[in-house]
């Protein structure tokens, strides 16, 4: 599985949210000119999130975007997924959109086994990484203040 923009920025945009949590409201553009994102695209993703129920937003001169939860419960491969689609290198592994597998016998395919520990080894990265453990990272690295 190769990460699109439209995941990397979403993880980013989101990322910046947990930096800016409990400040209030985000605007897009705020977020995308810290994350050096185009704004169009960023409101697409965010509307893909709100709709997902990891963002919420408010109207207004005041407006913008929040999480919709604390950082430490929103998992990356929730973003991703919400932004990507399943997490799984092979369309044969894919059991959700029912286009795999290819072949006639996959219980005898050797190589499914090596693509499924694929799948499960970034699986447990993603949902194992939480906002809160990004933002913490961003903190021992004193990055936070530039972004």
């Amino acid at each position: 599985m190769r990460i699109s923009t439209r995941g990397e920025y979403g993880v980013r945009a989101m990322f910046d949210l947990a930096l800016h949590h409990g400040q209030g409201p985000i605007s897009l553009k705020t977020i995308a000119e810290r994350q050096i994102v185009s704004e169009h695209y960023l409101e697409q993703l965010m509307a893909s999130l709100r709709k997902a129920g990891l963002v919420t937003s408010k109207r207004g001169a005041q407006g913008g975007y929040e999480l919709a939860y604390p950082p430490a419960e929103i998992r990356i491969g929730d973003i991703i997924r919400v932004l990507e689609g399943p997490i799984t290198p092979l369309d044969c592994l894919d059991v959700s959109t029912g286009t795999g597998p290819y072949c006639g016998h996959p219980e005898q395919c050797v190589l499914r086994g090596l693509w499924k520990s694929l799948q499960d080894s970034m699986e447990q990265v993603l949902d194992n990484t939480t906002l809160e453990d990004l933002r913490q990272d961003a903190l021992r690295l004193k990055v936070a203040e530039d972004i």
